[in-house]
């Protein structure tokens, strides 16, 4: 396995870090303070290729590799993680689930409006009594003629008061079990559908995360993704993709909270020499920095896998996923610690950073079922069946 980026690779990754660094960094601050998403800034992604992500040519995306995509993630992430989760909507569970099971109709109409960055799609997974556990479905949808009847409701979507359009699970069967759950695209503005932004949230308030309610809300029988009972599967199919977003995301957010730890360690002078110089604080930039560098290790390689044609990597995807979210958490954690009171402001990013670190040790599945499902697979408790059964609002 060999783990250099060739040329391409390597370019499209100076194009990300260029990026984020001329467009992203200088304004950063001043959209966080209005939690406003900045769309001229996701406009010029999608115009030089970015937000194509690994969507095919043929829908306008830029036809990425895993690896490419997943370090371009990196480098927009090390300045500013909502971007980068920007950058995963349409290379993501919903574009992915509109790729391989959306209609052509569907593609073009939902699909190609996010890569050219005017439209983003919002993901209806996680309810009131189910988080983890996903294939617990309560909303409903039963078929009246050529639409269905939608009842229910989701929590802490991602872009809630942004989107057109929501992928939502429901139930269509429920004696079928797993295999009573479709997928449903909801457009907004449809009757008997609303949705409430959370405030105060420990997420970022730039991809507007929320509640959607369905109240008899009729959804066109053309707006299900597949057919019907095929649900699961299309939130199933995209958990090592979404993993592998995660992973480059938090592992970019680590370093962010690095560069400016070890930054601020080299200027802030104590006791008449540079805090850098004492044991302690090197002590925290050194696991700082292993873990950062184990954490790209580990989502490198499952791009890799995912580029060799491999599907089975429930075990690999949980583990990249996990340990870069802890590390994301215990790096921003000490970069606060490192400034001292300058980490609590907004001024320095770190107290951003910290928030959004935390919140992914929940968001696409919790760590806790995370290192029990590692676990089972090392004892042999679980055969690589590709399909792990868990899931989450946060994407």
């Amino acid at each position: 396995m060999d783990l250099r980026l060739s040329d391409e690779q390597e370019a499209a990754r100076r194009l990300a870090r260029d990026f984020a660094e001329r467009e992203i960094a200088p304004r950063v601050l001043d959209y966080q303070r209005t939690s406003s998403m900045p769309l001229d800034l996701v406009r010029h992604m999608a115009e030089i290729g970015l937000l194509g992500g690994m969507i095919p040519t043929e829908y306008g995306g830029s036809g990425m590799d895993h690896i490419t995509f997943a370090v371009c993630q990196e480098e927009i992430s090390r300045v500013d993680h909502s971007l980068g989760q920007v950058m995963a909507n349409p290379s993501g569970m919903a574009g992915t689930a509109l790729l391989r099971f959306g209609s052509e109709e569907q593609r073009q109409r939902f699909l190609v409006p996010m890569v050219r960055g005017e439209a983003f799609m919002g993901i209806g997974i996680t309810e009131p009594h189910s988080g983890t556990d996903a294939a617990r479905v309560e909303t409903r949808a039963v078929r009246q003629g050529d639409h269905y009847a939608l009842n229910g409701t989701k929590v802490f979507v991602s872009f809630s008061d942004l989107a057109a359009s929501f992928v939502t699970f429901a139930t269509t069967d429920p004696a079928a079990g797993n295999g009573g759950v479709s997928a449903l695209i909801v457009e907004r503005g449809l009757p008997g559908f609303a949705t409430r932004r959370f405030r105060d949230v420990m997420f970022s308030q730039v991809t507007a995360r929320g509640e959607l309610s369905f109240q008899d809300c009729l959804v066109p029988a053309d707006n299900v993704l597949g057919s019907e009972g095929q649900g699961f599967r299309v939130m199933t199919s995209a958990i090592n993709h979404g993993r592998l977003s995660v992973a480059s995301r938090m592992t970019g957010l680590a370093q962010g909270c690095l560069d400016a730890a070890l930054r601020y360690a080299r200027e802030r002078i104590v006791f008449g020499q540079p805090i850098g110089r004492f044991q302690l604080v090197q002590g925290m930039l050194a696991d700082m920095l292993i873990g950062v560098r184990t954490s790209r290790l580990l989502y490198l390689e499952l791009g890799w896998l995912l580029d060799q044609g491999k599907t089975r990597l429930a075990m690999e995807s949980a583990a990249a996923k996990l340990y870069a979210s802890d590390v994301a958490f215990r790096v921003a954690t000490n970069a606060v610690q490192i400034h001292g009171a300058y980490g609590l402001t907004a001024e320095y990013g770190l107290e951003r950073r910290f928030r959004d670190a935390k919140a992914y040790q929940i968001g696409e599945g919790n760590n806790e079922f995370l290192r029990q499902l590692v676990a089972e697979f090392a004892l042999g408790f679980r055969g690589r069946s590709g399909v792990s059964g868990e899931g989450s609002g946060a994407t």
